[in-house]
């Protein structure tokens, strides 16, 4: 069955997913870039911070063998209760996974975005992998298209990306040093050979500089994933931001290294250990002055389907899609009316901001400010950009740092759901125990509603519940809270002077 195509949005509408926080950057980046990069990034949840509060995207598991490995990584293929990369249950041949990927659309209006992403590398696949998005280019037209490698095979396959209009592609880059690259890759199969230590680094850095070049000259958007690993590359990934920006990447994703035990990797089970939410934090900021940086990424396994945060895979194994009977005209209907909506709340929400501006700008002069020190706050959402989640049901929070210059989003931080969790999640602590410890360094969290028993233990741990803004803006929201919190004394402050607006 073929999909009708579904237009893309006007000008004027896909400007409209680039505000406050997109991609990683501000307003002012984002409105400063080129239409047809906003045209490509406006509704991809990956790319636009702004977007992944409304579209979904997928990934379809076609592609499992790999030339390279990763101290990192131990790809399993039956582990449903994993959220990781190279995690799979099911793994798909290319008319199953476009079977797969039709059923999706039309359930989920809401998904723009399709990705190859493993559970191996999809370029050590190319069969696979290119079938999929051939049968994909013509069945569905209006979904992108995406694939996410490790470079080591890029150069060779940068031509055929560029057949199947694949505009965005994602390489995960750890380092540009082969001394930092041998503590991070214990071999790569390279021209048949199994090549290690520092000469293995050598080549997987040249592949992957040379393939980011050949797809920025094509006009091929890139995002590099990097995983920042404590002792071997925190020092180092600020030179791979500079350099990577430097050769043409759009988008730079620090990810935190998963180093638990129980996930079987050389990292997990030798004791390294991950990041902390203040290191990674720091080492994003420190990036960010030289390339857009990705916030919210959630480290999808290599078969998730919905909005970011969320995983309804289960919804979507192969015996329960061979089960599904869908009116497929009448669900692109429904998924074209969803993205049209979609698109006009942006606009709003984008015309809206230019109003303040505008205003602003009238007057000559900012209004006096307050300087006060920043703070961050929790949110607990289940998407649409809105407070609308319980405080029990959370199992992410995203963060958000509120400030006198405005509101500007952090990432976002796991846990266990509080109704759901019991009385101990391991290691003897509850499942509050487990969110109070996430939520270290909040002020606050926002919620559409917190039950009587977590709200002494909050409040005992600095983090002040608030529940009066259910189903308000994020962002409208936190600023009122900061507000709040201004007006009772709870922040240090000095007026400074007047300024201009640029």
């Amino acid at each position: 069955m073929q999909l009708p195509v579904i237009n893309n949005p006007s000008a004027e509408a896909s400007s409209g997913g680039c505000v406050a926080g997109s991609c990683g950057s501000t307003d002012d980046q984002m409105n400063h870039l080129p239409e047809h990069i906003r045209e490509k990034v406006f509704n991809h949840p990956c790319y636009s911070e702004e977007a992944h509060h409304y579209f979904a995207r997928m990934h379809v598991a076609v592609a499992p063998a790999c030339n390279i490995q990763c101290n990192y990584c131990n790809r399993k293929y039956d582990c449903a209760n994993e959220s990781r990369p190279g995690v799979v249950s099911e793994l798909h041949h290319p008319v199953q996974a476009v079977k797969k990927v039709l059923a999706v659309a039309a359930t989920i209006p809401q998904m723009t975005v399709l990705g190859i992403a493993g559970p191996g590398d999809p370029l050590a696949n190319p069969e696979r992998t290119f079938e999929t998005f051939r049968m994909l280019s013509e069945q569905a037209p209006d979904i992108k298209l995406c694939v996410s490698t490790n470079g080591l095979s890029l150069p060779d396959q940068v031509d055929e990306l560029s057949k199947y209009n694949i505009d965005h592609v994602t390489i995960t880059i750890n380092c540009v040093d082969p001394d930092v690259g041998a503590q991070i890759y214990p071999w790569i199969f390279w021209k048949n050979k199994r090549i290690k230590g520092r000469e293995a680094a050598a080549i997987l850095i040249e592949q992957q500089q040379k393939g980011l070049e050949m797809l920025v000259a094509k006009g091929i958007l890139v995002k590099v994933n990097s995983v920042l690993i404590p002792g071997v590359n925190d020092k180092h990934l600020e030179e791979v931001s500079r350099i990577v920006k430097a050769k043409g990447a759009f988008l730079h994703n620090v990810m935190p290294l998963i180093s638990e035990a129980e996930h079987g990797t050389y990292y997990g089970l030798t004791g390294q250990r991950g990041p902390t939410n203040e290191e990674l934090q720091a080492l994003q900021d420190a990036c960010e002055g030289d390339m857009n940086m990705m916030r919210h990424c959630r480290q999808c396994r290599a078969d998730a389907v919905g909005l970011l945060g969320e995983d309804r895979g289960a919804e979507f194994t192969m015996d329960k899609v061979e089960q599904m009977e869908i009116n497929y005209p009448e669900a692109m209907k429904m998924r074209a009316e969803v993205h049209a909506a979609i698109n006009a709340e942006l606009e709003s929400k984008r015309l809206a901001k230019e109003s303040k501006v505008q205003l602003v700008s009238i007057q000559g002069l900012m209004p006096k400010v307050a300087e006060t020190r920043p703070v961050l706050m929790a949110i607990a959402t289940k998407g649409g950009g809105i407070i609308n989640e319980h405080f029990g049901h959370a199992s992410e929070f995203l963060i958000y740092e509120a400030s006198s210059a405005g509101v500007r989003f952090i990432g976002h931080r796991k846990t266990t759901s509080y109704c759901e969790g019991g009385n101990t999640c391991g290691d003897g602590e509850s499942a509050l125990d487990v969110t109070l410890r996430v939520l270290a360094g909040c002020e606050a969290v926002l919620c559409s509603k917190v039950g009587y028993e977590p709200w002494g233990p909050l409040e005992a741990a600095g983090i002040q519940p608030n529940g009066e803004h259910a189903m308000e803006p994020i962002e409208d929201a936190i600023l009122a809270v900061y507000e709040e919190m201004r007006v009772a004394g709870k922040l240090e402050a000095k007026v400074i002077v007047q300024q201009k607006v640029a």
